[in-house]
């Protein structure tokens, strides 16, 4: 099943995308993509509805119809360093002992679809393709062995990083994560039965038409249950958080020389299955 929160900026509605790329409403069946209806119950009665019985929503998804973020009312927004094998080598770091936790702020949130604002005076703005996990069932010290019960679904997220912010000015790494418009997220929430296995996911992100990254989850170092049970320990995971587990190699910062997202590019991401982001780069 795949999830979808359609309409305006900020209005939102909560849908379903059917067999033929369509969305379907759910509004009289949920309020929105969000908190109590990513429960196991609230998702299985909404798995056992006939799409073609749900009143259509009029226009193409992605193509004049705006898609908002897949996840409503997100209360946590983390997300995993160095949490790919290759990346940490293209970085010139060691893959950490544990996991690097750090949290954008559910501010930076938005669409698939929109733009992206480099911040003012920002030379180093760059990109990263992420596998999100989004929890369904909360919890603290869930066991490892229990982990992916507590998942909603999966999705896309660019986990854009203005790498100045974050290494160079004096503070954690959230100072470069959390900039408005850095959070993308979507175009659909797509539940676990339709991912035989969240590890074995290709996954891609091409700047104005050049491949920049090209990975595989398989390269992942912590894997989605040790994640999950990991970051129980520290906090306690709610319906709608969003967990971005780490990026493959090929971040402009890689590059040599380094290379940045400039206004007037285009930036266009994906993985296998869980869906396409396209964002316009434009001036803050």
């Amino acid at each position: 099943m795949k999830l979808v929160r359609w309409g305006l900026s900020g209005q939102e509605k909560p849908g379903l995308l059917d067999s033929q790329g369509q969305v379907r409403d759910l509004q009289q069946h949920v309020d929105d993509v969000a908190a109590s209806a990513l429960l196991p119950d609230t998702l299985a009665r909404l798995r056992a509805l006939d799409p073609t019985a749900l009143p259509l929503v009029p226009g193409s998804p992605q193509a004049g119809l705006r898609l908002g973020p897949c996840v409503g009312r997100v209360g946590k927004f983390i997300c995993i360093g160095l949490n790919y094998s290759d990346h940490a080598a293209e970085a010139g770091m060691q893959v950490p002992p544990e996991p690097i936790v750090f949290g954008k702020w559910t501010s930076a949130i938005n669409g698939p679809d929109d733009d992206v604002k480099i911040p003012r005076g920002s030379h180093k703005t760059d990109w990263e393709v992420e596998l999100g996990v989004v929890i369904g069932q909360g919890g603290s010290y869930i066991d490892e062995a229990d982990a992916m019960a507590h998942v909603a679904g999966y999705c896309v997220v660019n986990d854009i990083s203005e790498r100045e912010y974050q290494l160079e000015r004096s503070g954690t790494w959230d100072k470069g994560k959390g900039c408005d418009t850095f959070g993308p997220i979507g175009p659909w929430l797509v539940t676990p039965d339709e991912i035989a296995d969240p590890h074995q996911l290709p996954m891609w992100l091409d700047v104005d038409d050049r491949r920049m990254q090209s990975g595989n989850t398989a390269t992942m170092v912590y894997r989605i249950p040790f994640l999950i049970s990991y970051l129980s320990r520290f906090m306690r995971l709610e319906s709608g958080d969003v967990i971005a587990t780490g990026t493959p190699p090929g971040v402009g910062m890689g590059h040599k020389p380094p290379v940045y997202l400039q206004a007037g590019q285009t930036m266009r991401l994906g993985i296998d299955g869980l869906g396409v982001q396209t964002q316009r780069v434009v001036a803050a």
